[in-house]
């Protein structure tokens, strides 16, 4: 069931996530050192479920874009600040919108809802998920693993002196992020454009 290509996007995130562990050690950056514990545990998860769920090539390389994505997020800085709290298009003057922070957020839980479509893919009927109802159970349940996220930012400035979490600005506009993410992944798939695959 394993593939090459597997192996090789398996390997590229082990040498990426590796180099940024070492920098966060480095720097002492307990944070992202616990982010790299979690996304440890993810990979672990689907490791351990692969041969029962089969998941599609390209979740798997949305899941390991957006694990790079957050560490390179907190392990490279741009302009004295990390690369998370850039602005990369100034939209508004009132809210920090639009930050690096913010689309990986979007692409993140985008890519989770199109797991978790894949998962009640390989459970149902073609015909039953294309109903609205299906569509809206996998929108708020990726929407549900984006607020799992901010309970787990929550509890690192619980634990840690000094994080880069933000406030509650902050928690509202990376929810909202969430959301246009988790709905953007449920229209390519509703429409054809990106398909998750079935087991």
């Amino acid at each position: 069931m394993l593939e090459r290509k597997h192996f090789i996007l398996a390997t590229i995130l082990a040498v990426i996530t590796l180099g940024f562990s070492i920098r966060f050690l480095w720097s002492a950056n307990h944070e992202f050192l616990i982010y790299v514990a979690v996304i440890l545990v993810v990979a672990g998860l689907i490791a351990a479920t692969f041969a029962r769920v089969r998941y599609s090539f390209v979740c798997l390389v949305g899941l390991a874009i957006w694990a790079v994505l957050h560490l390179a997020g907190g392990g490279i800085r741009v302009n004295d600040d990390v690369l998370y709290g850039l602005i990369l298009i100034p939209i508004s003057e009132k809210y920090s919108i639009l930050r690096y922070d913010q689309v990986v957020h979007a692409f993140g839980f985008g890519v989770a809802t199109l797991v978790l479509y894949q998962l009640l893919a390989n459970l149902l009927p073609s015909k039953d998920m294309k109903r609205f109802s299906i569509g809206l159970v996998t929108v708020m349940a990726g929407c549900g693993l984006g607020a799992l996220n901010e309970n787990i930012e929550f509890l690192l400035t619980v634990l840690l002196p000094q994080t880069g979490v933000g406030g509650y600005e902050n928690t509202s506009l990376d929810l909202c992020s969430n959301l246009f993410g988790a709905l953007c992944a449920y229209f390519l798939v509703r429409t054809g454009i990106l398909s998750p695959g079935r087991k």
